[in-house]
C-alpha cells in the first residue's frame, strides 16, 4: 500500500513539472516580474517522499529546462543548453549542464533536510512554517546556484547579455535578479509548499505501518 501510494505521487510530481515546464502554467504573473512555479513540485515531492525520490524529480526538472532551452531557446539558453553556442562563440559549452542539472537537483534535496532539521511534533515551530521555510529554501537554492553560476562560468557572455562591463556592476546585476526575480519567486514557493504539503503529508502516512 505505501509503495503504492510512493509510486502515485511520484508520478503526480512528475506530471506538474512536465506541464508546468512545456506551458505558461508554470509561472506566475506578479506584475512587474513572472514567477516560475516548476521547482515547486519538486520540493514537496522532496519533503514527502525523501531525498532520493526528490533528486530524480529535480533532475527531471533539471532535463526539462535543458529540452526547453534547446527547443525553444531564449537569450540566456546557452547558460542551460550545450546545444546552444554561447555569446560571443559558434559552439555551445557542457558547463550549461552542471547549471541545468545540479541547482535543480539539489532543489530536490536541500528543503527535505531543512524540514526535517526545522519541525519536531513537540518543537516550538509549527508544521506549517517549517514548510514555508523548506519552501523558500528551495527556491532560494535554485536562484542562487542558477545566478552564481551564470556569473563564474559565463561571465563574458553574461556581460554582453546584460550590457554591462565585467567587474562589480555585473555582479550588481545578478543581485538585482536574485532580489527582483528570487525573492518573490521563493516566497510562493513557500506559500504553496505550506498550503499543499501538510494535507499531503496525511495522506501519505495514513495507515502507514
Amino acid at each position: 500500500m505505501l509503495k503504492t501510494r510512493r509510486l502515485t505521487l511520484t508520478a503526480i510530481f512528475l506530471a506538474f513539472i512536465i506541464i508546468f515546464s512545456f506551458t505558461p502554467l508554470g509561472f506566475l504573473n506578479l506584475g512587474i516580474i513572472k514567477a516560475t512555479l516548476v521547482h515547486i513540485p519538486v520540493i514537496v515531492g522532496a519533503i514527502i517522499l525523501g531525498p532520493r525520490i526528490g533528486a530524480f524529480l529535480g533532475l527531471v526538472f533539471g532535463l526539462l529546462s535543458m529540452t526547453v532551452n534547446t527547443i525553444t531557446p531564449s537569450i540566456l539558453s546557452f547558460a542551460f543548453s550545450p546545444f546552444i553556442p554561447v555569446i560571443g562563440t559558434t559552439q555551445g559549452s557542457l558547463w550549461a549542464v552542471v547549471i541545468a542539472l545540479i541547482p535543480r537537483v539539489l532543489v530536490g534535496i536541500i528543503p527535505y533536510y531543512v524540514y526535517k532539521w526545522l519541525y519536531k511534533p513537540d518543537g516550538t515551530l509549527s508544521q506549517k512554517w517549517s514548510l514555508f521555510i523548506s519552501g523558500v529554501a528551495g527556491s532560494l537554492v535554485n536562484t542562487l546556484l542558477v545566478m552564481n553560476l551564470i556569473y563564474f562560468l559565463f561571465q563574458s557572455a553574461y556581460a554582453q547579455v546584460t550590457g554591462i562591463s565585467v567587474g562589480g556592476g555585473l555582479y550588481n546585476a545578478v543581485l538585482s535578479v536574485i532580489f527582483i526575480n528570487g525573492v518573490p519567486e521563493a516566497l510562493v514557493a513557500g506559500i504553496v509548499v505550506a498550503a499543499m504539503t501538510g494535507p499531503l503529508l496525511k495522506m501519505y502516512n495514513k495507515n502507514q505501518p
